[in-house]
């Protein structure tokens, strides 16, 4: 099929060709980093998962275009089904190959704040965070109630996030700053590096601490300038918990850390461990090959061989990203740091577990007074309370952060 000269019509075509089954054709303008992680396989289970759940497709919409960052373009193209419809989201460079691919769920309505936020009780206003020249945009939102208070730099989890951390119809970090700061607490978010600068993910010798560090480390510092916060601690959701104690060390001011559902367990077998999970239960989403996959790039990381130049890795993460990853304890670096830490887990998370995650903080941080750690036994990894399995279709339906857990927060930095 011939692709159209622009970004709205290769995404267009994209989308037809996924419609009629061409899974290989539609991998063939797959960039290598993307192509690492999605194979025709998983690209046809991943839509057959939708087409069984939403029906045929009726109709594919016209597509929205907006710049993503230096050499991309994000293309989102609405697709209509018999029984709702979803979205397909590509970041395509200028080459017309795809860096990006995400089928999400179409939002049925606005977000809407959740019951224990007070919208009246804080502003908000945009800021700029520039590290080693790369800016971001993030937001900062402040009590109306005036004096002195702690102040929350937020950092969401792994993979190209917004400032909300937005999934589906979700913004798990926009619950908490909007909760937090309805009591009392001023807080930063920003959208992350590698959301607004695609490209930087491509850098030569680029890490996890590239990707979280120099930002982090100059929202703390922005927001210890604002005449209103007295302290500043940094809370990480998941890869952004992992990393938190890296940023702690980098910047001495923080003054504490306040880690969510932050893994320790390798990453690399994290990811086999998932996908062996989802294959039991959810096969339609994730079949043997990809469970094979992950095996394969896990041994990849595992040898001593590893190198910047290695191929075949898990999420498309270059060489030097594992390196960093391998070569990293969250565990040892959140000892080495003499900060208190509150470190919350959902007991209902099959991504970052009580078994294989939280056992290793509690075995390495657990005797200490100034570590509290707890379990949230109904939420999941978004820290969404709910009953029975979590599996990924359950993050398509709007919820929010369980209030407990934003209520803990504020307790344990001393706003309640």
């Amino acid at each position: 099929m011939e692709l159209g000269s622009t970004p709205s019509a290769t995404a267009t075509a994209v989308v037809e060709l996924t419609r009629d089954g061409n899974f290989d054709e539609v991998v063939a303008l797959f960039a290598p980093p993307l192509l690492a992680v999605v194979p025709a396989a998983t690209l046809r289970a991943a839509w057959t998962t939708e087409i069984t759940r939403r029906g045929a497709v009726t109709a594919v919409g016209e597509p929205t275009v907006e710049p993503a960052a230096a050499g991309l373009t994000r293309v989102s193209v609405p697709v209509t089904c018999e029984h709702g419809g979803l979205t397909v989201v590509m970041s395509i460079d200028e080459d017309g190959l795809l860096q990006g691919l995400q089928l999400t769920a179409a939002a049925s309505a606005p977000w809407e704040p959740p019951s224990y936020v007070d919208p009246e009780g804080f502003t908000e206003q945009e800021v700029t965070i520039d590290a080693g020249g790369l800016a971001v945009p993030g937001t900062l939102t402040t009590p109306r109630k005036p004096g002195s208070r702690p102040g929350v730099v937020l950092l969401p989890g792994g993979g190209p996030f917004d400032r909300d951390e937005t999934s589906g119809p979700n913004k798990p970090l926009k619950d908490l700053a909007w909760g937090l700061a309805t009591r009392g607490l001023a807080v930063l978010r920003f959208d992350k590096v590698t959301h607004v600068h695609g490209e930087a993910a491509s850098a030569p010798g680029f890490t996890m601490s590239d990707e979280y560090v120099p930002h982090a480390a100059a929202a703390v510092r922005l927001l210890l300038r604002q005449p209103t916060v007295d302290s500043v601690f940094v809370l990480g959701h998941s890869m952004g918990g992992k990393v938190a104690p890296r940023v702690a060390a980098a910047e001495p001011s923080v003054a504490g850390l306040v880690l969510l559902a932050g893994d320790t367990q390798p990453m690399h077998h994290a990811a086999v461990r998932v996908a062996r999970h989802l294959a039991t239960v959810a096969p339609e989403l994730v079949g043997q090959d990809a469970v094979d996959q992950f095996a394969r790039q896990a041994e990849n990381v595992d040898s001593p061989g590893l190198s910047a130049s290695t191929e075949d890795l898990p999420f498309g993460f270059s060489g030097s990203y594992w390196l960093d990853l391998r070569g990293y304890d969250p565990v040892a670096a959140a000892a080495a740091l003499d900060r208190p830490m509150l470190i919350l887990q959902g007991g209902r998370d099959y991504q970052v577990t009580v078994e294989d995650d939280l056992s290793r903080w509690k075995a390495g941080l657990g005797d200490r007074p100034d570590v509290t750690i707890r379990v949230h036994a109904a939420d999941d990894h978004l820290f969404f309370p709910g009953t029975g399995p979590s599996t990924p279709a359950s993050y398509e339906t709007a919820q929010h952060v369980d209030p407990a857990v934003v209520a803990e927060i504020a307790e344990w930095l001393g706003t309640d």
